[in-house]
């Protein structure tokens, strides 16, 4: 019985490692996600203005690439450790 008690404590602590990197990664992509409109506040606005004359469609394959790239670069990360 004591077995069972301690796999569920460390499954509980490997839950709580899982989300602390969670957090860590959401964090971090907040910063890289904030820095241009920290550093260049106007250019940005110039940015969102121009993106706004873009048809849907290719603001879709724009984000459709973008993630397929991040999926591409995590797998990668994860098959490397």
């Amino acid at each position: 019985m004591m077995a069972a008690v301690k796999a569920g404590i460390g499954s509980r602590n490997k839950d709580a490692g899982n989300m602390k990197f969670f957090l860590c990664v959401m964090g971090m992509v907040m910063i890289i996600e904030g820095l241009p409109y920290f550093a260049f506040p106007s250019k940005m606005k110039e940015w969102v203005l121009m993106m706004t004359g873009i048809d849907d469609a290719s603001l879709r394959k724009f984000g459709l690439v973008f993630m397929a790239a991040g999926l591409i670069i995590v797998y990668l990360a994860m098959k490397g450790s």
